[in-house]
């Protein structure tokens, strides 16, 4: 094998000169169009690698990642040995490809990096090749150093390896066979460098497949001289370009380092680095991955070039902003592309941080008009659309996505300035800035810290950080305390690598779990379930296989065949229970399912002693499986009607199927209109009517993805893969030329269906809402559920009609429109929590907008009217006095504020402080005091004054003031109110 993997063939054709001269200000070098096509196709077709295209950069089934980070990312599967048997990654030996990386947020974020200097970006290209049990490290090595010498022809005496040194308190020894290898292959001793655990062992994580790696190093500089003394020193001469990892060890949950059944290999190597190698630059900012959109960015700010100045030297951080923008508009243009959209939690608060980032670089360092950031796209498109064409596809959704955001921000940053300029103007002298100001501008409007900081220095005002400090920190516990929080994965039913590796090595053959889709329509329509009898293979506990488990344990157990569903494709897992042949009072609870590498692994309670080759009998829970039906045939009828009522464009982005209720997130160009959800609902309506026969067939991968129309998410799917049908038999889908899929449900889907759509019985969307800009989320139930929403909504638009009608009666009673508008807000709040139709929900929402905005203005203008009718009667008692004092009946303080404000308008000079007494036996207070009298006389001051004689509390600004206090003190305030003023005038 080894031999045949470094069989010489015929050499690449190299179009141009790939000679890396050591000579500063030689030629630029090969394009790096031209240098990843030469990785790709020296792997294929040299090495026999197959190349695979790139995964998107949003993860696949890793919920713990933010972002694809690295090129292993979609071979996890294989490296964890959970991939299932018949998908295509199990096939896969050697492999090769350009992968699209983003390294911002989470364990791996560049971001805050990005633009400090010339090497670190938020989004690379990294190049890889693997070997999934097949060569490994002589192979390896000597196909890097192939690649690099010959084909590259970088100079040898540039280049440096790095190997792993050995770790005694692991028991691991150097990694002398790798150092030999590159002894052998002519690397001087010299350039062979042993290194520790820190720098040449790598880890998947805190447990998980590891091992050590030999790291290829470039010095710049050259000219004969020895680095070796620089290498890992953090020196921009002396840069690592290639990292080979050598997995042969899998990091147990205890810490200890166990062989992995197989070994595997895991290069990278970052483009950007290689083609400042080879275009012989010292930034890789200078190369032709970004001299294009730097360009750009110059002929749209019209300000000074890029110079590639850092540090001290780059004077008003225009270089800084220059390289920060290059880099933020291609992360923007590739995860965009790939379904990442700027948001409010993960991955997408990231993306919306970095295009915050570039947004104010653009405005406030390269002072460049809005717009600036997405007039980039098109050259970003130029730069890498012929090794990722998916770019080219979606150019005018980018710059519409940017755009948008773009102006919400500067939008958020306008505002976020006003309200710090209120909040400092009502702060006390020598006082920090409110903590909680601060994290409201921060958390809602995503006001930036340091923008926050910088206008609060301008202004000689300091925040107040510890309590600032504080309110990060509760706000990181109540995350933590979330839904999502602490969820480990069951060590019970999710089987560790060594155990896979221990059933496959015992031939322990994979479960069968094809009983999961044997069920018919009885002659009455109603579903009848078949028990599945099986054999105990194994049990499992602790990442550990045993053949005997005790009472009273938990533990998973693996059968030869089972007819319950393990949670996959987004439906969850069946539940149910098993009981041993011949003791059928005694019931093993199935709680979870789970498949793992083929193994269905159905979590158990053993409520006696359970051992392996003991023979049980199956019983799902039938209500939950059939609901788990219903609802998944129903997510088919409802992307189908998506699709119909909102145009092709329409993307499924996920979906998950419960007993209760289905959830289904898709791309949208806007908000989804009540008549367009009404016209969903109608199309899967026709649909349930029609009773349409749901057909299902496995059938080659090949044969299927053939298919015209066919609805697929990214996920692996198995070979040969399961085709859904709504009402067109499976083979008349397949035929040659066949459109049938463009009419109807047609989905690669594992799930389990209905055999006929007339038992949805209903759907009603209850939900419907934009996770972020392009991807909503509906929220639907079926059957009774649906039914029972709809009875919901029909009530609740009854209770709306009639307080409409009562509104259009127009008290004139102040308290009777007061309650009028509060039963307004109850509810428009019962509408806004309770399950009904969302087309409904929007439509009365409207409704009672619009009543309590009339509520309210006829609130004010009954209490402006009574306000002027007293201030009439309170200036004719006064008689343009420069100072009134005085009682009124007032049903608020609101209304109290209006007659003192009413008076001040009619007598300009007039100061005015009025006290209403409420039945409750708490006094009102209310005052303004006239322009002319500032500085000297204070509205907040006078009220104060006044409430405290009233035992109570008061608060306002020098020209008014509000507060209340006790019934007992008034006539006491009256005359403290009298003399206050007297005594400032």
């Amino acid at each position: 094998m080894a031999a045949a993997g470094l069989r010489r063939s015929v050499p690449l054709a190299v179009p141009w000169a790939w000679c890396c001269s050591p000579r500063r200000g030689a030629a630029d070098g090969p394009p790096a169009g031209h240098v990843r096509a030469a990785f790709l196709r020296f792997f294929q077709d040299r090495h026999g690698h197959r190349l695979l295209p790139s995964a998107p950069v949003r993860p696949r089934g890793d919920p713990r990642l933010l972002f694809v980070n690295a090129g292993m990312n979609q071979f996890k599967p294989i490296f964890l040995g959970t991939a299932h048997p018949r998908s295509e990654l199990v096939q896969h030996r050697r492999v090769v490809n350009s992968q699209k990386c983003v390294r911002a947020g989470g364990k791996h974020n560049d971001l805050e990096d990005v633009g400090r200097d010339t090497y670190h970006h938020t989004f690379f290209e990294m190049l890889g090749n693997w070997s999934f049990g097949d060569y490994f490290k002589e192979e390896a090595c000597s196909m890097a150093w192939e690649l690099l010498t010959e084909v590259y022809r970088i100079p040898k005496d540039r280049l440096y390896i790095t190997y792993f040194g050995g770790d005694s308190s692991l028991g691991l020894s150097a990694d002398e066979e790798c150092r030999d290898i590159w002894l052998r292959l002519g690397v001087p001793a010299s350039h062979v460098l042993p290194f520790p655990l820190k720098d040449n062992f790598w880890e998947m994580g805190d447990t998980g497949p590891c091992g050590p790696c030999t790291e290829i190093h470039y010095d710049h500089v050259g000219g004969g001289r020895n680095a070796a003394a620089l290498v890992n020193q953090g020196n921009p001469d002396v840069v690592e370009i290639w990292n080979l990892v050598f997995m042969q060890y899998n990091r147990e949950v205890e810490g200890n380092l166990l062989p992995l059944p197989q070994h595997h290999v895991d290069t990278g190597m970052g483009l950007e680095r290689l083609v400042t190698v080879l275009q012989n630059k010292r930034s890789n900012y200078d190369t032709d991955l970004f001299t294009p959109i730097l360009d750009a960015i110059h002929k749209g700010c019209r300000g000074p070039r890029y110079q590639g100045l850092v540090g001290d030297a780059d004077v008003g951080r225009v270089n800084m902003a220059y390289r920060v923008v290059a880099d933020h508009v291609r992360t923007l243009c590739v995860c965009i592309t790939d379904g990442i959209y700027p948001g409010f939690s993960g991955a997408e608060l990231v993306l919306r941080r970095i295009l915050r980032r570039a947004v104010r670089f653009c405005s406030e360092v390269l002072h460049a008009p809005p717009g600036l950031l997405a007039s980039l796209v098109p050259t970003v498109v130029e730069v890498l659309g012929d090794a990722y064409p998916e770019l080219t596809k979606n150019t005018d959704q980018i710059m519409d996505i940017i755009n948008e955001n773009e102006a919400a921000f500067l939008s958020s940053l306008e505002h976020g300035r006003r309200i710090i300029e209120r909040t400092v103007q009502k702060m006390e002298p020598s006082t920090n800035f409110p903590a909680e100001v601060a994290w409201s501008l921060y958390g809602n409007l995503g006001f930036p810290l340091d923008l926050i900081d910088l206008m609060l220095e301008e202004k000689g005002i300091s925040l107040d950080s510890a309590a600032f400090n504080e309110l990060a920190l509760e706000d990181a516990k109540r995350k933590a305390r979330g839904p999502q929080a602490g969820q480990v994965e069951d060590t019970n039913t999710h089987l560790d690598v060594h155990s896979l590796a221990q059933l496959q090595s015992n031939n322990v053959p994979v479960t069968d779990d094809s009983p999961k889709y044997s069920y018919t329509l009885g002659l009455h329509g109603q579903y009848e379930f078949s028990p599945c009898q099986a054999t105990v293979l194994m049990l499992y506990r602790d990442q550990s296989l045993q053949k005997e488990i005790g009472a009273g344990q938990h533990c998973g157990v693996i059968l030869d065949r089972t007819n319950f569903y393990a949670e996959q494709g987004g439906q969850d897992c069946d539940k149910g229970y098993m009981i041993r042949l011949g003791q059928q009072d005694i019931l093993f609870p199935v709680e979870s399912v789970r498949l793992c590498g083929g193994y269905v692994v159905h979590e158990v309670i053993a409520v006696e002693t359970l051992r392996a080759g003991d023979q049980v009998q199956l019983f799902v829970d039938e209500a939950r499986r059939l609901a788990c039906m219903t609802n998944h045939t129903a997510t088919h009828m409802l992307n189908f009607a998506l699709r119909h009522v909102l145009g092709e464009h329409t993307e499924q982005r996920g979906s998950h199927v419960t007993a209760e209720r289905l959830r289904f997130d898709f791309d949208t160009k806007g908000p989804v209109t009540v008549e367009q959800l009404q016209q969903v609902e109608q199309v899967v309506q026709d649909v349930i009517k029609q009773n349409k026969a749901v057909h299902m067939a496995e059938v080659p991968l090949t044969l299927a993805r053939r298919v015209q129309g066919l609805r697929t998410v990214n996920e692996g799917y198995p070979d040969p893969v399961r085709i859904v049908s709504l009402g067109v038999p499976v083979e008349s889908v397949l035929t040659c030329d066949s459109e049938a899929a463009l009419q109807t449900s047609v989905e690669l889907c594992c799930g389990t269906h209905l055999l006929r759509t007339g038992a949805v019985e209903d759907l009603s969307i209850i939900n419907e809402r934009q996770l972020v800009k392009g991807i909503s989320r509906v929220i639907a139930v079926t059957g009774r559920q649906a039914k029972q929403a709809r009875e919901v909504g029909q009530c609740l638009a009854m209770e709306v009609d009639s307080l409409s009608l009562r509104m259009k009666q127009r008290s004139t009673s102040i308290p009777e429109m007061q309650n009028l508008s509060k039963e307004v807000g109850q509810l428009t709040k019962v509408v806004t929590e309770t399950a009904m139709p969302q087309w409904q929900r929007k439509e009365l929402e409207t409704i009672l907008k619009v009543l309590q905005r009339t509520a309210n203005t006829a609130v004010k203008k009954l209490e402006m009217k009574q306000a002027e009718e007293k201030a009439q009667s309170l200036l004719a008692k006064h008689c343009s006095q420069p100072v009134i004092v005085d009682t009124v009946p007032a049903d608020s303080l609101s209304i109290l504020m209006k007659v003192v404000n009413q008076l001040c308008d009619k007598s300009p000079g007039t100061s005015v402080l009025l006290l209403s007494p409420q039945a409750s036996g708490e006094v009102l207070c209310a005052c303004q005091v006239s322009k002319n009298c500032l500085p000297v006389f204070s509205a907040a001051d006078w009220a104060v004054a006044v409430c405290a004689q009233m035992e109570g509390k008061a608060g306002g600004s020098p020209i008014v003031a509000k507060g209340s206090g006790n019934a007992k003190g008034m006539q006491g305030a009256l005359t403290t109110a009298l003399k206050f003023a007297q005594s400032k005038l």
